[in-house]
């Protein structure tokens, strides 16, 4: 086990990362996907620049998602890369040998959803789980299957109505690692859990205005779920709105202002990383830019009369 207090943990995404020079020492980086084409740059400008300006400072990089550039860092044995199908979460990937080998670390890049922060906690307890079934529900969570259990459900709760907090989400690290002991780390966890149903409650009110779509022969769906969010002002639960749409059809797709989102559920074999020519990701949840409405409408099977319905946008 590592001393947690002496390892900086930095908050990340794949298309937001930390510049090389603000990361200290040595680094490891998990559950961070290498970014795809539709992230504003892609790789090349993203994902590359981070192991490029990290050097020999990268310790591992430990991630699950899809990816057409894994295959270059194949014979690196800092990458332990997978897809989503083999490994649907990423603390499973992590484990004493793993941590052992790669040795001491300054700092961690951790996404800021559960499976990222309990991969974080992970790593600093040694690649010991921080709990007894930590790592199955971190798949149920990662994949919104089956149920996950009391303590992994509340801290993701409070993780889905805080995600843009940093300092929140190294809380729940620092909550894991010391085993969930600390009762005013918990107080405050829970605070944030229940207020997060304000925000479950928006989107089930939202989802009322889905319209089902039922596609071409031979689509990859019978029906789509679609929702026009684009003009909703105040805050809610976009998991907890596609999974209400994935209820209603078999993909749910929903518009904000910049982006479309499909969604699928995990074990339904529909890739969207395909059929939207995406290099990598995960492949039943993806989000493209608005202006591609048309040709991600066009790639499940709905009509062109039934994008006329929709009110399809430039």
């Amino acid at each position: 086990m590592m001393a947690a207090s002496a390892v900086h943990v930095h908050i990340a995404s794949p298309r937001k990362l930390p510049r090389p020079k603000d990361l200290v020492g040595r680094v490891v980086v998990l559950d961070i996907a290498f970014a795809s084409q539709a992230s504003g740059g892609g790789f090349d400008k993203i994902t590359k620049p981070l192991i490029d300006g990290l050097g020999e400072r990268l310790a591992a990089w430990v991630d699950h998602h899809d990816h057409d550039n894994h295959p270059k860092y194949a014979n690196d044995p800092r990458f332990v890369l997978t897809t989503k199908a083999l490994h649907p979460a990423c603390p499973e990937l992590i484990d004493e040998a793993l941590v052992a080998r790669i040795g001491p670390v300054d700092t961690i890049v951790c996404h800021g959803d559960f499976d990222g922060l309990c991969s974080a906690a992970k790593w600093l307890l040694g690649g010991v789980e921080p709990y007894v079934g930590a790592d199955q529900d971190a798949r149920c969570i990662d994949t919104r299957t089956g149920t996950p259990g009391p303590i992994a459900e509340q801290i993701d709760r409070a993780i889905r109505a805080k995600s843009r907090d940093e300092n929140f989400a190294k809380t729940i690290v620092s909550y894991l690692v010391g085993r969930m002991q600390d009762q005013g780390l918990k107080r405050s966890i829970d605070e944030v859990a229940d207020a997060f149903a304000a925000l479950e409650k928006a989107a089930r009110r939202m989802s009322s205005k889905y319209q089902i779509i039922t596609t071409g022969r031979g689509a990859v769906t019978p029906r789509v779920a679609w929702l026009d969010a684009s003009a909703h002002h105040g805050s809610y639960d976009r998991t907890t709105l596609l999974l209400e749409g994935q209820a209603r059809a078999g993909v749910a797709v929903v518009r904000d202002r910049d982006n479309i989102t499909l969604a699928a559920p995990f074990e339904s074999g529909i890739d969207f990383l395909e059929l939207m020519g995406l290099s990598g990701g995960m492949p039943t949840v993806v989000s493209v830019p608005a202006k591609r409405l048309d040709e991600a409408m066009a790639a499940l099977g709905v009509t062109i009369d039934d994008r006329m319905l929709i009110g399809s946008k430039d």
